[in-house]
């Protein structure tokens, strides 16, 4: 039996890309940068007290696309008793 190749199609450049895929990876780039930016805010300004574990960690996971910062604000801030 022949063994067949699995070769992946060659990566398009971003003049290859049809007008909706550049507009999907702008927008997901605007949407990573955001939400990078806020909680890099918030660790800044958001007392040490009011964070789960340290400040330097949560910066360095905040970095990861997506999910950092939306770990951030749903396992690093502490919320106050009755607020979910």
């Amino acid at each position: 039996m022949a063994k067949r190749s699995k070769m992946k199609p060659p990566k398009k450049t971003w003049k290859e890309l049809s007008p909706m895929a550049k507009f999907g990876t702008i927008t997901a780039s605007l949407v990573q940068l955001s939400l990078l930016v806020a909680a890099q805010r918030d660790i800044s300004r958001r007392p040490a007290e009011e964070i789960r574990g340290s400040k330097a960690l949560w910066r360095a996971a905040t970095l990861v696309n997506f999910v950092g910062p939306g770990s951030y604000f749903t396992f690093g801030v502490k919320r106050a008793a009755g607020h979910k």
